[in-house]
């Protein structure tokens, strides 16, 4: 993977959470083992969660999976150290996003990208795939940690069509919380907005529907789309301007390999 700028790294991992919160592991389900998935694709997401304004990025496809070694933009890069046709088992180092002081309220500024490790399970029954994950931040703005589940049920319409919808909700404790949504005595004094402290709870919930087109035997068209939504005590941060939001992702990538 190329080394981006910062705010590019921001935006990718935003949309890494929010829109690829499944749709990686689901895809595998219908993939060989061993792969390599390179593409491009643009996003829209909120600039942050909670924000005022969207953006729309060109952001890289990465999906790489060979022996028990995988790198891609929901878990980073990591081992499986369990992997069968039921359960998956890893461990990664990934990014935890944050968000420019451009794209916050005046005087709260910026919240550095962070780096993360993360442990996750994968199972897969009776066509469902459900995943439970938490990652514990050890460097950048964010830190603290969050815990993540979902389930998608991956519907094949035909050998090329795949639909795939999902459901998800995320838990993050007081230090990523109040970091993410707080708003301290400096800030507060600076953006004259209220201070704010979120404390620990349930953050989000999410509904996505992915689509996967297979245009060639190599070549494949993505598109996600959904909604977030916050949920407890971070929904009254002074920095949430919306608490339900759109997201959305088009791609187009290439598998390397067998």
């Amino acid at each position: 993977m190329q080394f981006l700028p910062k705010y590019r790294l921001q935006c990718i991992a935003a949309i890494a959470v929010l829109s690829f919160a499944v749709w990686g592991a689901a895809a595998k389900a219908q993939q060989e083992k061993d792969h390599v998935i390179i593409g491009a694709g643009a996003g829209y997401t909120p600039a942050y969660q909670g924000a005022d304004d969207y953006r729309i990025m060109l952001v890289p496809v990465i999906d790489v999976a060979w022996g028990p070694v995988f790198a891609n933009l929901r878990d980073g890069i990591g081992i499986n150290a369990i992997d069968t046709d039921f359960i998956t088992v890893g461990a990664s180092v990934t990014f935890m996003p944050g968000y420019r002081r451009k794209d916050a309220p005046e005087g709260i500024g910026k919240l550095s990208i962070g780096t993360g490790g993360r442990g996750f399970v994968n199972l897969k029954v009776a066509g469902f795939i459900a995943t439970i994950g938490g990652t514990k931040g050890f460097a950048g703005g964010t830190k603290g940690v969050i815990a993540d589940a979902s389930l998608s049920y991956p519907i094949a319409i035909s050998p090329r069509f795949m639909l795939i919808p999902t459901i998800g909700t995320t838990w993050a404790d007081k230090k990523h919380n109040d970091r993410y949504f707080g708003v301290d005595a400096a800030q507060s004094l600076a953006s004259g907005l209220p201070q704010f402290r979120a404390g620990s709870g349930f953050k989000d919930a999410s509904a996505i529907l992915s689509a996967q087109y297979r245009l060639a035997d190599r070549i494949s068209l993505g598109i996600s789309g959904g909604v977030t939504t916050l949920l407890g005590k971070v929904q009254d941060s002074s920095i949430v301007f919306h608490k339900t939001q759109p997201l959305g992702f088009l791609s187009l990538s290439y598998r390397f390999g067998p």
